[in-house]
């Protein structure tokens, strides 16, 4: 098998073209030579009887006289109810009769008799047929050499040379509609090989046939549009992220060449406590790039586990440094709002989402956790119902029109949002991730004040 993958379809679809058409055709010319040989066979054995039928004739009547037969090659014996030959044709005479069958009272009895009577080599076909003389039955025996199976020999190299040029002319329409039907795919091959070598925007030209080439055109161009807006977007976050850790490295350079140039004007302390808030920020990118990544590769619904949202907010809120900012948690009272999913990277969601908060909220943090009912259009993504959490700041807000750019990796919007405020551009971001991760939703709502990010999760 594996020296036959080693042939091109085209070729592989030809040999087995040819081993398909080369039986069938002699299949066909085989069918041909045996109902042509029957044919011609039954056409002798009618030619015996009526030859039988005049002899009998003439036994029944006024006695048979010379010549018995018309045609050369065909012989004749006329048999007395004793079982004695009373004549024959020359080729027979003094031979017993020729054939060991005899017939019955009206019916003709046919038979293939090879040797005895007859030159070895060679098979008769025979036919006896009854004779009524003087009260007594009479047989007649009438022979001629039996039809070869090639009939003539003419016939047989007509038919097999048609069958011949029969599967010649299969085998080259069958090659002709491959190469025809894989030349677009060549022709994609080709193309992908050039936009590969010199132009991702390009695309693939689709086929003007609307079958499986014009599929796999279709295909490989939405193939080539995802990994373009993979590059673009693998070439967007390397540039971004560069760019965020030029930042914090370049005045961690600053202070240690300040300390080498004027070494007397500062301590070690002084350099220290200089450079950390940019080390902290160094290591908070870092951990935030290496959770997306760790995201990106790992199944969020490995092990997936009930969990009761509004405990979950409680807890997470209770293991918080203290805050100069007032935090309200608004739950439905008895009601455990539980879903299913990982409660390590609900517990970073929510983690992300408050810290946004934090860092955006002039005086106050609203927390509101509870349930709904699926709506007609999101019955399918929430059949058993929705669970909604809600992060409200009182902070300058954002407009409507650049919500979704705060999803986007470091993201800036404004001075009020801006990098002094703290953060890496990649906590509202992984938060929606994990949100996706778990069937879910992350999006920024209206709000009478500040900023009013909205989780839906389906309930468990």
């Amino acid at each position: 098998m594996s020296a036959w993958n080693h042939f091109s379809i085209t070729t592989r679809v030809t040999l087995f073209t040819a081993t398909a058409a080369a039986l069938l055709c002699a299949l066909l010319a085989v069918t041909v030579m045996i109902a042509i040989h029957r044919y011609a066979t039954e056409h002798l054995v009618a030619e015996l009887a009526a030859a039988g039928g005049k002899m009998a004739y003439k036994v029944e009547n006024d006695g048979w006289s010379e010549p018995l037969v018309e045609h050369e090659g065909r012989n004749v014996q006329v048999v007395t109810p004793t079982g004695s030959v009373a004549t024959s044709t020359p080729t027979l005479a003094g031979k017993p009769v020729m054939a060991a069958f005899i017939p019955e009272r009206m019916e003709i009895a046919i038979g293939e008799v090879c040797g005895g009577v007859f030159p070895p080599g060679r098979c008769q076909q025979v036919v006896a047929q009854p004779a009524y003389r003087d009260g007594q039955n009479w047989a007649i025996y009438t022979s001629r050499p039996s039809v070869p199976w090639y009939v003539e020999p003419w016939l047989a190299a007509t038919v097999v040379g048609g069958a011949a040029l029969l599967a010649l002319a299969i085998i080259g329409l069958g090659r002709g509609i491959v190469i025809a039907s894989l030349r677009p795919v060549s022709a994609v091959r080709a193309e992908l090989d050039k936009i590969t070598e010199t132009c991702p925007e390009r695309r693939v030209a689709m086929p003007q046939s609307q079958d499986e080439i014009c599929d796999l055109a279709g295909s490989v161009n939405q193939t080539l549009a995802r990994l373009q807006a993979a590059m673009e977007q693998q070439r967007t976050f390397t540039t971004d992220a560069s760019h965020e850790l030029r930042t914090p490295i370049a005045a961690i350079r600053a202070e240690v060449e300040d300390a080498l140039y004027a070494p007397e004007d500062t301590s070690v302390s002084n350099v220290g406590n200089a450079i950390l808030p940019s080390v902290d920020r160094l290591e908070r990118i870092v951990a935030d790039l290496l959770t997306l990544a760790r995201q990106h590769q790992e199944d969020v619904q490995r092990e997936p586990q009930q969990i009761d949202l509004a405990q979950l907010v409680t807890t997470e809120h209770e293991r918080r440094a203290e805050t100069d900012k007032s935090v309200e948690i608004i739950l439905e009272p008895s009601v455990m709002v539980m879903v299913m999913g990982n409660r390590q990277r609900l517990a970073r969601l929510l983690s992300n989402l408050l810290d946004n908060a934090e860092r955006h909220a002039d005086r106050a943090i609203t927390i509101q956790v509870r349930q709904a009912p699926s709506s007609k259009r999101d019955l399918q993504r929430f059949p058993r119902g929705v669970a909604i959490l809600e992060v409200i700041d009182d902070g300058p807000g954002i407009d409507a029109d650049k919500r979704e750019l705060v999803f986007q990796r470091f993201a800036r919007l404004d001075s009020a949002r801006g990098r002094l405020a703290g953060g890496t551009g990649l906590g509202l971001p992984i938060a929606r991730q994990i949100a996706e991760q778990h069937g879910g939703s992350l999006g920024i709502e209206d709000s009478a004040q500040g900023a009013r990010i909205v989780l839906r999760l389906p309930m468990a």
